[in-house]
């Protein structure tokens, strides 16, 4: 029979030399099977941001799905211009993109470089596309002026897709403009 250490040591599938040697190599002259690695986690990466990219750039070209810009249309186009003081009406259409009418919307004109005391709304009468705008207050320019513009931004209605994030056009208030009453 075998001494019991035999058996101990040949248990483990390992003699006592190889164990050794084993425990006394280091990490740097180990050379199993990492000499590609590196590069190949280089190029996976590169590979992994070219894809990420190139997805990226598909969805930024979208835009926003569904989304119509609306402005404002000044049929007359007298009443674009009007003189200081002035305390008529304006009609103007709230249109969309493709020149469709939109129906329920606010029109509010600001004061630009032209002085207002304060902002003026119209609502998109029932079943149309035309605001009136009636400046109870009347748009004046500065001592120094002799041209201004007022401001149209146009907020859409609550229930649909339009949006207006695209300049309007704009009223301007000049000295010797006709007066649109």
């Amino acid at each position: 029979m075998l001494p019991d250490t035999l058996l101990s040591d040949r248990s483990d599938g390992l003699d006592r030399s190889d164990r050794s040697n084993r425990s006394r190599s280091s990490f740097a002259r180990d050379d199993r099977a990492i000499e590609g690695l590196p590069i190949r986690l280089v190029i996976a990466l590169v590979v992994g941001v070219a894809a990420l990219a190139l997805m990226l750039n598909m969805l930024g070209g979208i835009g926003d799905v569904g989304d119509t810009e609306v402005t404002v249309d000044i049929p007359d186009s007298d009443h674009q211009m009007i003189p200081p003081e002035t305390d008529g009406e304006i009609e103007v259409h709230v249109i969309d993109e493709d020149g469709g009418t939109v129906e329920d919307a606010t029109v509010i004109v600001t004061a630009g470089s032209a002085q207002l005391s304060e902002p003026v709304d119209a609502e998109t009468n029932s079943g149309t596309n035309v605001a009136e705008i009636d400046f109870d207050e009347e748009p004046d320019l500065r001592s120094d002026q002799d041209i201004g513009t007022l401001e149209l931004d146009v907020i859409p209605p609550a229930d649909s897709n339009y949006i207006d994030e695209q300049p309007n056009p704009e009223i301007r208030v000049a000295q010797g403009a006709d007066d649109p009453s």
